[in-house]
């Protein structure tokens, strides 16, 4: 990785630390609102209004981290790269920044509610956890066919597999979205669709990052 390269992953990832820790003290105030003897299932209901700022906080949230990747990047995949990049560092450091002043969660197979659109996404802390590491890796893949001149071109059908399987892990997290509301804790996560799109999602890159690697060797 060229030293350029490596001061922007210094710089996106300082942003998303920051912007974790923003996250995290964001949801300790709400969880002290809504759940001053800790947070626990079912989720409980909020005002309209409430429900609103929430959304439109998770919106600006992307946007920003959007932003971030599209003003680093040289290319449309690797603006995507630091998006997925900072997106993942953030959902780390929310987590961490959750444990060092709440003590939550207490495990990473604790559960959660994720994301709030277009629906609830409920899951065990470990999934997103996964998923965050899987995009962060991407990201250092990515650039790094950037910097030798050799960016991947991945094939449209990949790019249909790959929305496919991202579709089937958000799948996993909102298909027992009702549960987290009217029972203490779901009976049990859905590994088995989470996994039908994680592991085919991470070895399709990795074939299309190696046969761009193969091309590069070959010249």
């Amino acid at each position: 990785m060229t030293p350029e390269s490596q001061k922007k992953i210094f710089w996106v990832t300082l942003f998303g630390i920051a912007m974790g820790w923003l996250e995290a003290a964001v949801v300790v105030y709400l969880r002290l609102l809504y759940y001053p003897e800790g947070f626990t299932f079912p989720v409980k209901g909020v005002s309209w209004n409430i429900g609103m700022v929430e959304l439109g906080r998770e919106i600006a949230t992307v946007l920003m981290l959007l932003a971030l990747g599209i003003l680093v990047g040289r290319s449309a995949l690797e603006r995507f790269g630091y998006f997925i990049y900072a997106f993942g560092v953030w959902d780390l450091i929310y987590y961490v920044g959750l444990r060092l002043v709440l003590g939550w969660p207490p495990s990473l197979l604790t559960w959660d509610v994720l994301f709030l659109i277009p629906l609830p996404w409920i899951g065990p802390v470990l999934a997103p956890v996964l998923a965050s590491l899987a995009m962060m890796g991407a990201c250092l893949l990515i650039v790094r066919r950037e910097d030798q001149n050799r960016p991947m071109h991945p094939a449209w059908w990949m790019w249909i597999v790959e929305i496919l399987c991202g579709s089937i892990i958000i799948f996993s997290f909102i298909v027992d979205y009702r549960i987290a509301f009217i029972s203490e804790v779901p009976d049990r996560f859905h590994w088995e669709i989470f996994f039908l799109g994680y592991l085919p999602g991470i070895a399709l890159f990795l074939y299309a990052w190696r046969k761009s690697d193969s091309s590069l060797r070959s010249e």
